[in-house]
């Protein structure tokens, strides 16, 4: 009679054992991962940009949470935390030298050096002019001598228009490009022609991409005109400022541009970072309200959210 020979059952077990441990680990941290991602009621935090300014246009820097209220989608959340915003600045600020600008050359010198020399030490700064077409006339740096050096060569293009819209886009997709921390960008634009072909939607688009906040300085009494290329700019501007949390003034004499340059850099260095809890939903909130419960303040923060 021939008898079996059977493998010793140990090793064996072992060896399978061996086998499926990586199995099981991977499946152990896939349901890990869906945990922290789709987990219904969770409490995430989020933080936003957000600039108060009094009556004046000064800004504020003594709130506290308890002065703000927030709501996403029309619910409220709790503010955590407000605290003095510290990452450094990249803007890409937009000049427009059209021929609109011909009689407004030295304020406009006068506004950029001001705006300049606040800004000094607290962000890298792209100069970009507008008329005739979108030109970089410097890179992103923050070498403030060398911006102002280049803001004195610039004169206004005779003939040209506008392309502003064709500006925020460029200037977009760069700053998405540079996966900037706190972008920005900052449009003077005067009341003139203005040529750009682009449809509102889909610059506004690529500024949502970019992260970035708008804020647009228009010199001059506003245009009339019922053009599409003049509807189009009024739509970005208006909307753009509104989603990002930026400031739309509207300078009707070009002397007032180098106070408002001013003001628009004093409220980019004092603005905080608020931090408020939210719930970890399936379908992620899309609208954003900050407001104050103090009496005669300007809050501005974004209202559209970024869920990407």
């Amino acid at each position: 009679m021939t008898l079996l020979r059977h493998k010793p059952i140990l090793p064996l077990m072992r060896q399978v054992a061996r086998r499926l441990v990586p199995v099981v680990l991977i499946c152990s941290a896939a349901v890990t991962a869906y945990g922290q991602t789709a987990r219904p009621g969770a409490e995430r935090s989020r933080e936003v940009y957000v600039s108060v300014l009094d009556r004046r246009g000064a800004p504020i820097t003594d709130m506290t949470p308890a002065d703000f209220l927030v709501k996403e989608d029309g619910r409220v959340r709790e503010v955590i935390d407000v605290r003095p915003a510290d990452k450094p600045l990249q803007i890409a600020l937009l000049v427009d030298d059209s021929e609109a600008a011909t009689e407004a050359t030295s304020h406009l010198r006068e506004a950029l050096a001001a705006f300049l020399e606040r800004m000094h030490g607290k962000a890298e700064i792209s100069l970009i002019t507008i008329g005739e077409r979108p030109t970089v006339v410097s890179q992103y740096t923050k070498d403030m001598e060398q911006l102002k050096q280049r803001t004195g060569r610039i004169f206004p293009r005779s003939g040209s228009g506008a392309y502003l819209l064709d500006g925020i886009m460029d200037a977009s997709r760069g700053l998405a490009k540079r996966e900037a921390d706190r972008p920005v960008i900052l449009a003077i634009s005067f009341e003139g022609i203005d040529y750009s072909n682009r449809h509102h939607q889909l610059v506004l688009d690529e500024l949502a991409k970019s992260g970035a906040a708008l804020h647009v300085l228009a010199v001059g009494s506003p245009s009339s005109s019922l053009t599409d290329e003049m509807r189009n700019r009024n739509i970005v501007i208006a909307d753009g400022t509104a989603r990002t949390g930026g400031r739309r003034d509207q300078v009707l004499a070009v002397s007032g541009l180098p106070e408002k340059m001013k003001q628009a850099a004093d409220e980019l260095i004092n603005q905080v970072v608020l931090t408020y809890s939210r719930p970890d939903t399936l379908v992620p909130a899309e609208k954003l309200d900050v407001s104050s419960t103090r009496s005669n303040v300007t809050v501005r923060a974004r209202t559209r959210l970024l869920n990407r």
